[in-house]
């Protein structure tokens, strides 16, 4: 019978444990984004073609700011990008990817991604080449 109560009381405890401990959803968590692209953009090293991706956090507790962005089916990983915190001030309550202009030969970049009600965000960084002192000496006539 001791056993019993025993036995009950750690039952009894367990799921009040758990019905405590708060719920996380996953998308919560990695911030999880489906997104549908229409035309070709622009990540940092990559050219998304017109398609369903999903963008989500890494799953790093220690490292928030690594983005990966997969196929449709999440079955292929394309780019893992680190990018910077970003900050907006009115937080809304769906997805908001701001993009970037570039002339006219080149596809449209995903410059800003905020996750439904942050004001937070992640903005991609790109690194451009510039033409190096040499070549620009060959452009000025020198």
């Amino acid at each position: 019978m001791r056993a019993l109560k025993g036995a009950l009381l750690v039952v009894c405890a367990g799921l009040l444990l758990a019905a405590a401990c708060p719920t996380a959803k996953a998308d919560e968590w990695n911030e999880k984004t489906d997104v549908r692209v229409y035309v070709p953009v622009e990540v940092p090293g990559h050219v998304l073609t017109p398609g369903k991706y999903v963008f989500e956090l890494a799953n790093l507790p220690s490292e928030r700011d690594l983005v990966q962005i997969w196929n449709g089916d999440q079955t292929h990983l394309i780019a893992s990008i680190f990018a910077i915190p970003t900050y907006r001030m009115d937080a809304t309550g769906h997805t908001v990817i701001r993009l970037e202009e570039r002339m006219s030969d080149n596809p449209e970049a995903i410059k800003k991604w905020f996750y439904p009600g942050n004001n937070y965000g992640l903005e991609f960084v790109y690194h451009y080449r510039w033409p190096s002192r040499e070549s620009t000496a060959m452009y000025n006539g020198g």
